[in-house]
């Protein structure tokens, strides 16, 4: 335990150094002064093939790093990802990577806030009407990957 203490004491002397910040912040539009981990801007992958991108959606929709996303997208992505059009693929993949923050994504979908009109498409729609899960489907885990 004591160790643990020490490790969590040298992590805070790391993240209050300016070196480290600095570090962080040049790589995104995160302030130096904000000690706040930096994100990486959003770049739209123009010629990624369709099906590659369709993997990369999948992925993405599975590991969001919060349990309400994960099933919310990854149940939304196995139901309708394999029979979206490019201009589909292209809306979801700006929904689930332009937000810098996965619970706007959670919010807009419950209807919790509203959703910003550059993310209020069709894709949106269909994720709205996932999300209330009219059918009572049962989504206590992510669906398998075939």
């Amino acid at each position: 335990m004591f160790v643990s203490f020490l490790y969590f004491q040298r992590s805070r002397h790391l993240l209050s150094t300016s070196t480290f910040t600095r570090a962080l912040s040049q790589s995104s539009n995160v302030p130096p002064e904000s000690g706040e981990p930096s994100i990486p801007i959003y770049e739209e992958k123009k010629h990624e093939p369709v099906q590659l991108k369709r993997s990369r959606l999948l992925y993405q929709s599975r590991k969001r790093g919060m349990l309400e996303n994960g099933l919310l997208l990854s149940t939304f992505a196995a139901k309708h990802l394999s029979t979206m059009s490019e201009v589909h693929l292209q809306q979801y993949d700006r929904l689930i990577n332009l937000p810098s923050n996965d619970w706007d994504i959670f919010y807009w979908a419950t209807g919790v806030k509203p959703t910003p009109a550059e993310f209020e498409t069709e894709i949106m729609g269909l994720l709205k009407d996932h999300a209330k899960n009219k059918n009572r489907e049962v989504r206590l885990v992510q669906p398998a990957l075939n």
